[in-house]
This record gives structure tokens, C-alpha cells and sequence, in this order.
């Protein structure tokens, strides 16, 4: 036997030339690619044939014994190694099949090696290399996909049952990152994912929007509202040192007092006496907007004073500031509020936006037996996450009144709003005049 290798731009073509060359009777032995297509060149294939070495002439008269015995060499070769050839006919098949993806022609007794070839034109050509464009843009989506499973995956021990969508991952990180408590953020995803109907997610603006919802829901706000005569208001503001309290107080009273379309009549009780420079602070704000002011020290002069500003709209109380482990001081503010019984003071209890979670969750533990009313919370300017303020509201279900943006007396000051807090945790800031 001899082998005879055959080259051309496609396996048909090759097909051909073996068949032009060696006759019908030639075995084909394999068909590879040995050059994959390029801009510049076309693909290259490669078939090897087998031949009898240098056959006799034939008369026609032979042809039929030839033909005959050809049939009974091949017969006793397969009898020989049936397997060989099996593999060899199979894998010529299949190689033909998979790298051409030739169409089988119609039976005839002449056309053993003979497929027909549509000729390569340029539109066929700018139509494969649409393809390859789309099939390249659907692969850089994949990828992009495979991205936001990664930001998917969920730092709990015990994550979130079920599939997520990938437009969650965003706001996921972006809560997380804000000091939110993970066990409050899993509660407000398993919300979501469990109400949200399922043709909003295929949007990632309905996504946020619906996120967005819920966060308001989880921030109760208390709104300021207009007094009737003879209704008064006592606000006590309590917390710990270096929150700002008497800068907020002053913000409070000027509010009342000038900015409201309201102008109310404001007075002023310090109790903060351990201080001198607060004392001090608090009567040139006071003398400044003409409000009256009293300093007390004791409980006796703390019903005096409230009777001397009875008839104020508005008293406004600046206390010490104190550790919220300092029971002492603590319990000296309850001694204030339990010496009066004629009229309700609203405690307000002022913590630092800054503060980690755990620490504004000691503050209200500990400042709690004074029974607190509002939460007001100051420097938002000075932070980049507002999480914690989401979750101690949704421990504590106390609302939020007031809200600080910065040392501005008396403009840094807003009523507390849902919208904005939510607004300001998702951008990952505070601004200010409002959202």
C-alpha cells in the first residue's frame, strides 16, 4: 500500500483532488486541519489516502475480474483486522463531519467522493464576521454576569436561601458598607426578594426603588407640627459629651423663635452648670435672638424656672453631657424630670452620626430610664454611612425628629426625613439644605 497526501482550503476540495488522482478505489486514511482560517489566508485540510503500489494495466475485459478481486482483498483485510479499518472509515467520517460540516449528497453510483462546495462569497464572509461580532459581545456579557454572581456571594454564615438577583448585589454592598447591621439588612433582602414582584427585577431603577421603600419604612420620623394655644412644649435634650446638644439647642430656638412662618415665644433652662464655658456659650446665643434663659442647679430651681417661662410656647432644656456609663449623672436628670408633674417634657436624646452602632446602642440603653421620646442626630457631615442610624431606629421604633448638618447656627438644622436619610445612605453622604 502507499499513502498519498492531499491539500486544499476545504476538505471537499481535497476530497476531490484525492479522487481526481487515485481513482475510487483509494481508502481514505485520515482528514485534519492543519491551518485554521485567518483574515489574510484561508484555512488549510489535509487528506491521506491509501493506494495499491503501481496496479497492472487492465483490459475491459479484466475490469470485472479486477474489480472482483479488489473486493476480495478488501474482505480479507477486514477479515484480518476488521477493527482497523472500522476505526479508520469512522474517524475519516467523523473528522469530515465535524470540521467541514459538509452536507451528505445525493446517492449515486459515481459520486463517491464528490460534495459540492458553495463558493465563499464577500457577503458570506462579512455574515461570518457579524458572527464572531456577536458571538464576542454575548461572551463579555457572560462575563459581566459572572462579576455580579461574585458580588452576590454573602459574607453571613448562614446566607440568604434562595437565588438572588444580580441587580441586588449593588445595593447589598452599599448597605453593608454603611454600618447597617447584617442581620437587619438580611431581613429588609428576604422583604424584598419575598414581595417584590418578579418582572421588577429584570430593572435595576425599579430594583433600587423598591429597596429604597422599604428603607423609608424602617425610619419613623416625628413631624413637627404647630401649636394651638394653650399648648406648650418642654424639650429636654440628654445625651453624651461632644454630641453637640447646646449648638443644637441654639439651632432649635432660633428655628422657633425667627424661621418657622410661626413665630413662637422661646425660653431657655440650662441645667449644663458644671461647665462655665457652656453657661457662657448659651447666653450669647440667648442674648443674641432676645430669648430669656435660666440656669439652674438643682431640682427645687428647676420648678422655679419653668414657672418663671410659663408663659413661653416653648421651653427648651440644655443638660450636661455625661458618658452613658455615668449612672451618677443620669440619675441626676431623673431627679429634674421627676420634680415635675404639671406639664410633659419630651426627651430628646442627641447622638453623633459617627458613632459605631454598638456604641449608639449603649448610649440609648443606658440613657433609656430617662424615657425617651425623639432621637435627634447630629454631624451627618462628618460621616460617609448612615446604617447604623437605620438600624437603631429599627431596634429601638423610636422616631427621629431633628437632624444636623453641620456647625451652622441656625441654618445646619432640618426636620427629620425618610427620604433623605435613605438618599444620603445610598450616595454615601449627607447634603446639605436637604436631599
Amino acid at each position: 500500500m502507499k499513502l498519498m497526501t492531499f491539500t486544499a482550503p476545504t476538505p471537499a476540495q481535497a476530497l476531490k483532488a484525492a479522487q481526481k488522482e487515485c481513482g475510487e478505489d483509494a481508502l481514505v486514511v485520515s482528514t485534519k486541519q492543519i491551518r485554521k482560517k485567518t483574515l489574510s489566508q484561508p484555512a488549510l485540510y489535509e487528506v491521506v489516502v491509501a493506494i495499491e503500489d503501481t496496479p497492472p494495466k487492465k483490459t475491459p475485459a479484466k475490469e470485472a475480474a479486477t474489480a472482483g478481486g479488489s473486493k476480495r482483498r478488501m474482505d480479507e483485510k477486514m477479515m484480518e483486522n476488521p477493527e482497523e479499518v472500522l476505526v479508520n472509515i469512522s474517524e475519516a467520517a467523523r473528522q469530515i463531519s465535524e470540521i467541514a460540516n459538509v452536507t451528505r449528497p445525493e446517492p449515486s453510483r459515481k459520486a463517491k467522493f464528490e460534495i459540492k462546495e458553495e463558493p465563499v462569497t464577500t457577503e458570506d464572509a462579512k455574515k461570518e464576521m457579524e458572527e464572531l461580532k456577536a458571538i464576542k459581545s454575548e461572551l463579555f456579557k457572560l462575563a459581566d454576569k459572572v462579576k455580579l454572581i461574585q458580588n452576590m456571594v454573602w459574607e453571613e454564615k448562614k446566607p440568604l436561601s434562595g437565588s438572588i438577583p444580580p441587580e441586588f448585589a449593588e445595593i447589598y454592598r452599599i448597605a453593608k458598607a454603611s454600618g447597617m447591621d447584617s442581620v437587619h439588612l438580611d431581613e429588609i433582602m428576604r422583604l424584598t426578594l419575598e414581595h417584590m414582584p418578579l418582572q421588577m427585577r429584570m430593572s435595576s431603577k425599579t430594583v433600587r426603588r423598591y429597596f429604597r421603600t422599604l428603607l423609608r419604612k424602617m425610619v419613623p420620623v416625628r413631624l413637627e407640627q404647630d401649636l394651638v394655644p394653650p399648648q406648650k412644649k418642654i424639650m429636654m435634650l440628654v445625651g453624651p459629651t461632644g454630641v453637640g446638644k447646646t449648638t443644637t439647642l441654639a439651632k432649635l430656638a432660633a428655628r422657633y423663635a425667627y424661621l418657622m412662618e410661626k413665630k413662637y415665644k422661646v425660653g431657655i433652662i440650662t441645667l449644663d452648670t458644671y461647665r462655665i464655658g457652656a453657661v457662657e456659650q448659651l447666653m450669647q446665643y440667648a442674648k443674641m435672638m432676645r430669648i430669656g434663659i435660666e440656669a439652674v442647679v438643682d431640682p427645687p430651681e428647676f420648678i422655679t424656672a419653668l414657672q418663671t417661662l410659663q408663659h413661653m410656647d416653648i421651653i427648651l432644656i440644655d443638660t450636661v453631657g455625661s458618658s452613658q456609663y455615668d449612672k451618677e449623672k443620669i440619675e441626676k436628670l431623673q431627679q429634674f424630670l421627676a420634680s415635675n408633674n404639671e406639664v410633659g417634657i419630651d426627651v430628646n436624646l442627641v447622638m453623633g452620626a459617627p458613632t459605631k452602632l454598638e456604641d449608639l446602642r449603649a448610649i440609648y440603653r443606658n440613657f433609656s430610664p430617662l424615657g425617651i421620646d425623639t432621637l435627634i442626630f447630629t454631624k451627618l457631615d462628618e460621616t460617609r454611612g448612615f446604617g447604623n442610624i437605620f438600624s437603631l431606629v429599627y431596634e429601638t421604633e423610636k422616631p427621629i425628629s431633628y437632624l444636623s448638618v453641620g456647625q451652622e447656627v441656625p441654618d445646619d438644622l432640618m426636620c427629620a426625613d425618610s427620604d433623605y436619610l435613605v438618599e444620603s445612605l445610598m450616595e454615601g453622604r449627607a447634603k446639605k439644605g436637604g436631599a
